[in-house]
C-alpha cells in the first residue's frame, strides 16, 4: 500500500493513497459543469472490480515526491472546456496542498463524454 510519510518534531504522519483518491474525487465533483467522474477509460474487466473512490482518477507517485494525476470526467454541454479543465486542476491542486501538503507535478483532465441535460447522467 502506497503511503506518504511526513516527519515532524512530535512523530510521523502517514497519508494513505485512498485519502488522495478521495480528495481528488471530491475536488473534481465540486466544480460546476462536471456531471460525474468517468470510468470509461478502464477495460470492462477492471470496471467490475473498481472501487468507487478510484473511479475516474489515476494517481502516480513521481520519484521527486510529487504526484501525477489523471482525472477522467463527463461534463454537461455548453461548458467552456479549457476553463472547466483549469478550474478542476486548480481545485485539485489547492485541496491537496491544504489538506495533505502534497504537490502535483501534472494534473491531466480527460473529458470522456458530454451530457445534454442533467437527467442524462442517470442519478
Amino acid at each position: 500500500m502506497a503511503e506518504k510519510k511526513l516527519y515532524n518534531q512530535d512523530g510521523k504522519i502517514t497519508c494513505d493513497k485512498n485519502i488522495l483518491y478521495s480528495i481528488v474525487n471530491l475536488a473534481t465533483k465540486e466544480i460546476k459543469g462536471v456531471a460525474r467522474l468517468s470510468n470509461s477509460n478502464l477495460p470492462w474487466y477492471k470496471k467490475l472490480f473498481a472501487k468507487s473512490d478510484y473511479e475516474g482518477v489515476k494517481i502516480t507517485f513521481e520519484a521527486n515526491g510529487t504526484l501525477k494525476i489523471d482525472v477522467y470526467v463527463d461534463v454537461y454541454v455548453g461548458e467552456n472546456m479549457p476553463d472547466l479543465a483549469y478550474r478542476i486542476q486548480e481545485n485539485i491542486k489547492n485541496n491537496l496542498s491544504s489538506m495533505v501538503e502534497m504537490k502535483a507535478s501534472n494534473i491531466n483532465v480527460h473529458v470522456m463524454d458530454v451530457f445534454c441535460d442533467r437527467l442524462d447522467v442517470g442519478y
